[in-house]
């Protein structure tokens, strides 16, 4: 496993406690990144990732419902939705390629999800990797406005 792999990794599991302790303070998440990742540069990427969904929440909890058809999203396992947040928010708000965050998320949903979380995650983000970037459809926009 890659050590950004890791950092995904721990990031996942920092938000699935989060989620399931509203009330943690964000220095011991911070703590147990470190515990568990050592090197700086891989706590920072994986703090950027929790503080990132963290920020973003209703807005990717909003495209995570427009993508899972048939499925609400407080109704999805913790594990699944915690994986599917990072995804979203590293395709949508980072550099990293889709094709490399959605082997990501379903390798994750294999390690921590039920029997089927692999499945329903590759399909969740199979369509995300399918749609535009958002900063390419606000080009797209930008582009319709000049004409």
């Amino acid at each position: 496993m890659s050590t950004r792999s890791r950092s995904r990794e721990i990031a996942m599991q920092a938000l699935y406690q989060l989620e399931a302790q509203p009330t943690l303070d964000f220095i011991e998440i911070e703590n147990f990144l470190k515990r568990r990742l050592h090197q700086p540069v891989f706590v920072d990427f994986a703090k950027e990732l929790v503080v990132g969904v963290q920020k973003n929440l209703a807005e990717i909890d909003s495209e995570l419902a427009a993508f899972a058809e048939n499925w609400r999203v407080e109704r999805m396992a913790v594990t699944d939705r915690a994986i599917l947040r990072l995804a979203i928010y590293e395709i949508r708000f980072m550099d990293t390629p889709g094709a490399v965050v959605a082997d990501e998320a379903i390798e994750l949903a294999k390690r921590y999800g039920a029997a089927s979380s692999s499945s329903f995650v590759a399909g969740i983000a199979g369509r995300l990797v399918k749609q535009p970037m958002k900063k390419d459809q606000d080009a797209v926009s930008r582009l319709k406005c000049k004409e």
